[in-house]
């Protein structure tokens, strides 16, 4: 990439998106400051201005991402009528968001590479997303469509459950993921429902 200008103030952003193409494109194999520097079109020590290394540059990615699906989700959520329907709207967006940000949603259930313990806006910003889930399950709850014992493990279930991350390339090129082989977002969603609404047959 030949080298661009660019104010100072904008350069966190412009090695932010340099990282989320190499991501994208290459893998999270790929990033590092020196070659996200390249990728930038700016000189290998410029991103020490905002980085210290690279799981701090990783961290602000993640964090970036959780702040959009926060973001996403919350709209959601206000735009839903019932609270079942906010589940569904919520489970929409999930999919929706892994689609359309695929570099963002790769890092950000990475915390070994984010190191959020290191980086509490990432942890924060993850924490923030959540509680949209949290709370929406609460109010599932409140409404008898959930018992009340089971909400918590619900929730993290959910969160953390591989429906979506491997069907949208976990692994290799995110590219591959996007082939007409895929499933698309309405069967993602109905495979997360199903997955999500079957232990709470059994347990309600």
């Amino acid at each position: 990439m030949t080298r661009t200008s660019y104010h100072h103030g904008a350069l966190r952003d412009t090695l932010l998106a340099a990282c989320l193409r190499l991501i994208e494109t290459e893998g999270i194999g790929a990033v590092s400051l020196r070659r996200v520097a390249r990728e930038a079109g700016v000189n290998t020590g410029a991103p020490y201005h905002h980085f210290v290394d690279r799981a701090a540059l990783l961290a602000a990615l993640s964090t970036q991402g959780f702040q959009l699906l926060g973001n996403e989700v919350t709209a959601a959520r206000a735009a839903a009528d019932t609270p079942l329907h906010a589940l569904t709207a919520l489970a929409e967006t999930y999919v929706r968001f892994s689609r359309e940000h695929p570099g963002h949603f790769r890092l950000m259930f990475r915390p070994e590479l984010s190191q959020p313990d290191k980086h509490p806006d990432a942890m924060d910003a993850g924490d923030d997303a959540f509680t949209v889930l949290a709370d929406t399950v609460a109010d599932c709850v409140a409404a008898g469509l959930l018992p009340a014992d089971k909400a918590d493990t619900i929730a993290v279930a959910w969160w953390g459950s591989p429906t979506v991350s491997p069907r949208c390339g976990s692994t290799g090129n995110w590219k591959s993921a996007r082939s007409s082989s895929a499933p698309r977002p309405p069967a993602l969603v109905d495979d997360i429902l199903r997955t999500f609404t079957a232990p709470i047959a059994l347990i309600a």
